[in-house]
Order: C-alpha cells, then sequence, then structure tokens
C-alpha cells in the first residue's frame, strides 16, 4: 500500500506561485508514475501533469503549459508541482496519484491505484 499526503495548497493572488508536494510513503523503493489532477468547484476531476517513473518524462494539461512545472525527487519519494502565473481559474483541490504500472494512458484517472486526500489552491483576481 502506498500513502500519498499533498501539501502546500493556500490562497494567492492572481500572477502568483505556489509549490505543492506529495510524498510516497509505505512502500518505498519503488519509482511511481506520478500524476497531479485538480478538481473545480462544479466541475469534474482534471489531469494536470504528469512525470514518469526513471525517465523523468513529463506532460502537461495545455492550459498550464508554460506555468506549471512538475518534477520528483526519487530519494525522497516526492513529486513536486511548481505553479506560477497562477489564475483564477486554477482554483480547485489538486491531487497527487501515484502508480507502479500505469493501467491506462496517464491522463485518465483509472490509470492510477493510489490517490492522496487533496489541498485546497485558491487564487483570488
Amino acid at each position: 500500500q502506498v500513502q500519498l499526503v499533498e501539501s502546500g495548497g493556500g490562497l494567492v493572488q492572481s500572477g502568483g506561485s505556489l509549490r505543492l508536494s506529495c510524498p510516497a510513503s509505505g512502500r518505498t523503493g519503488s519509482n511511481y508514475f506520478m500524476g497531479w489532477f485538480r478538481q473545480a468547484p462544479g466541475k469534474e476531476r482534471e489531469f494536470v501533469a504528469y512525470i514518469s517513473s526513471a525517465a523523468g518524462i513529463t506532460y502537461y494539461t495545455d492550459s498550464v503549459k508554460g506555468r506549471f512545472t512538475i518534477s520528483r525527487d526519487n530519494a525522497k519519494n516526492t513529486v513536486y508541482l511548481q505553479k506560477n502565473s497562477l489564475k483564477p481559474e486554477d482554483t480547485a483541490v489538486y491531487y497527487c496519484a501515484a502508480a507502479i504500472t500505469l493501467r491506462d494512458r496517464y491522463y485518465y484517472e483509472r490509470s492510477y491505484a493510489y490517490w492522496g486526500q487533496g489541498t485546497q489552491v485558491t487564487v483570488s483576481s
């Protein structure tokens, strides 16, 4: 079993920055495929960013390209999401997700077996 705990959320003004962290614990020694998703009020959860387990290949949804950066520290089993130039439409609960083996494409929720509890990010205009 893998436990994920997101941190780093909060309230920030438009144009500001935040860095989310998500350490994985419980089954250390494995390099996981990691993703970030978000869910805005009244909307479905959506894919934000992905980083592969070994090569560190990254993908982003179009709306965050150039503003968000996903990275990982394998020694700490931690994935990060650096968010710059934040906009009010980035307001959401952000979730990290992990998979030892991806079940499907990286942008599908069903591809990930483990999820954190989420951290709220609010961007004021």
